[in-house]
């Protein structure tokens, strides 16, 4: 959906600017004289004015940074503090004015739930959030609320911040759900150009054998025949033999030398399938660093090591929460591949590998490699693996001088 500048909006923007509108509909009786003849028939002083403008800025305010990154589990105590200070301003709104806005505010909260918080907790936040206006409205003396009436009212209430938290609700699912089939889109992506590298091996070697087995025969045979002729042949004639023996003789030599660079460069390029991998991670800017056309020998080692690349992308944005990720792939002294992974997410104090680290240290054993990760990381996560290339260097010449693949 394109919005009126021209810039793409999705369901998530879309949400998050209509719980704005929201908020701002609800502050509009502060810029009216409303809000002064409400407070002077409740006979608030001057101050009150300032108090409800003050909890609805700081309201504003909270809202605006806890949306702008939805989906986000970084900072959840940061953001677990924030749920609660606008909770407690929406409240001390009604306090003050004696009215709905409350209400309203916490609808705007509601929206804001699903994405900060695991369905059970969002689901008793707003129940709670919704009670308190119980006690907020039981105690409005002009209209001699009964606390039975006052549960009456913030039911009412109630049931339109479950038509926001439950709209809000299917958004992230739909948000989860897209990322999921995002990575596993950028999987078969990258299998596929995998695939098509192991074909045009395949290939190359059909056509190398073909030529070695059928005309490189013939030619040799051809040589030999040809060789046999020159002695026998008379003159001129045998002038002519031996032309010919010297063109076949060139001819086999031709053929086997296209036959070696066909075998020579029978390596799986990966650079597609890497770029097609970390293209497109929503919330984490890639920054890829590896030879402009980077192929390795040996297909299994080639799956090992999309699938380290494919973990390293998952671990920083599911459990790092990163914004950035450095990526470094190059040629190591002992003639295998040195990859560096480096995230600038909330890090780990004490590690315990999950089933994803685990799967990569296996991956990488049974090739000969090996996975190290640092124990204390207070700040960012990192990782480093080795992976052998074998007895034949299975990086192209354009390893020798490492360049970058800039970033995504």
């Amino acid at each position: 959906m394109q919005g009126m500048f021209g810039h793409r909006l999705n369901h998530t923007r879309l949400l998050r600017y209509a719980g704005l509108f929201t908020y701002l509909s609800v502050g509009t009786p502060l810029v009216t004289t409303w809000a002064h003849q409400r407070l002077d028939m409740l006979q608030r002083p001057n101050t009150a004015w300032l108090v409800w403008a003050g909890c609805y800025v700081l309201f504003g305010i909270m809202y605006w940074l806890l949306t702008g990154k939805l989906g986000s589990r970084r900072y959840w105590m940061l953001k677990l503090l924030g749920l609660a200070v606008m909770t407690a301003c929406s409240i001390l709104i009604g306090w003050v004015s004696h009215s709905g806005l409350s209400a309203m505010l916490m609808v705007v909260i509601s929206v804001v739930l699903p994405w900060q918080l695991p369905l059970w907790m969002g689901v008793t936040w707003m129940v709670l959030q919704n009670l308190s206006l119980v006690m907020v409205f039981s105690h409005w003396p002009e209209y001699h609320h009964s606390v039975a009436e006052a549960f009456l009212q913030s039911s009412v209430y109630l049931g339109i911040s479950v038509l926001a938290f439950v709209a809000s609700l299917v958004a992230s699912q739909q948000a989860e759900e897209r990322e999921q089939l995002r990575q596993l889109n950028a999987e078969l992506r990258a299998t596929r150009a995998l695939l098509a590298e192991s074909s045009r091996i395949a290939e190359r070697m059909r056509i190398s054998r073909e030529l070695h087995d059928l005309v490189g025969h013939h030619l040799t045979a051809l040589t030999l025949n040809l060789e046999v002729a020159s002695h026998l042949a008379q003159s001129p004639a045998a002038e002519h033999v031996r032309k010919a023996q010297a063109t076949a003789k060139q001819l086999l030599g031709d053929v086997r030398e296209v036959v070696s660079e066909l075998r020579q460069d029978a390596e799986l390029d990966l650079t597609q399938a890497i770029h097609g991998l970390v293209e497109g991670v929503p919330g984490l800017r890639v920054h890829l660093h590896m030879p402009a056309r980077f192929s390795v020998e040996d297909p299994q080692r080639a799956q090992v090591l999309l699938r380290w690349v494919q973990e390293v992308l998952t671990n920083a944005v599911r459990h790092a929460q990163a914004r950035n990720l450095w990526l470094r792939i190059e040629r190591s002294a002992d003639g295998g591949l040195d990859l560096d992974a480096r995230d600038d997410g909330r890090g780990v104090r004490h590690l315990r590998p999950g089933n994803g680290l685990t799967g990569m240290r296996e991956r990488l054993a049974e090739v000969g490699g090996r996975l190290e990760i640092p124990q204390a990381q207070s700040h960012g996560f990192r990782l480093h693996a080795w992976l052998p290339l074998g007895p034949t260097p299975g990086l192209s010449g354009a390893l020798a001088a490492p360049a970058s693949g800039g970033s995504t």
